[in-house]
């Protein structure tokens, strides 16, 4: 199984049959396959339905297609290691694109939060991502009013570079980011 980590947490990205595992059983049975204490994750509505949505929608489909560069469209789980438990999820939206462009995303238990979880699989997944000699950029977008993750970003060496609005239930202003990777 692939993995990469620092002291504090271990990020494992997710094959399609750990996908299908979520996906056809459930969360609990996902932890029990890869030997994880219980954390039923406690999450905004909004980053409820897009998990759903990313998992059947965009994980499954990519991870089938895309078997030997999965890392690249799925989730790699958030583990925090002292207490065995996953406290969230990171990925991109695939391999950079013509320009070396791909988006990163995450999300992090309401229980985990404040914690630097987030700021910390940010720059362990940029770094490993950056061994791919064609990244030459990472985007992000968060709502203008979720403080926490443009402060992960900040962190991570991100700027904003304009604002826009998308229409779900509702409108939903949000920044967009960038990072320049520098080789």
């Amino acid at each position: 199984m692939i993995s990469i980590q620092t002291d504090r947490i271990q990020l494992i990205p997710l094959d399609h049959s750990l996908l299908m595992i979520w996906k056809n059983e459930g969360r609990l049975a996902l932890e029990n396959a890869l030997n994880l204490s219980s954390n039923p994750f406690t999450l905004e509505e909004f980053y409820e339905k897009e998990m759903e949505q990313a998992l059947k929608e965009f994980w499954i489909p990519q991870t089938h297609k895309y078997p030997f560069d999965f890392c690249w469209y799925t989730n790699w789980e958030i583990i925090d290691k002292s207490s065995s438990c996953s406290v969230g999820g990171i990925g991109f939206s695939g391999l950079p694109n013509n320009e070396g462009t791909t988006e990163i995303g995450y999300a992090i238990d309401q229980k985990f939060r404040g914690k630097g979880f987030a700021s910390e699989a940010v720059t362990l997944l940029i770094n490993w991502a950056s061994q791919a000699e064609y990244l030459k950029k990472i985007i992000a977008e968060t709502p203008v009013d979720n403080k926490g993750s443009q402060k992960v970003l900040l962190k991570n060496q991100f700027v904003k570079t304009s604002e826009k609005t998308i229409f779900l239930d509702k409108d939903i202003p949000l920044y967009c980011w960038e990072k320049e990777i520098k080789k």
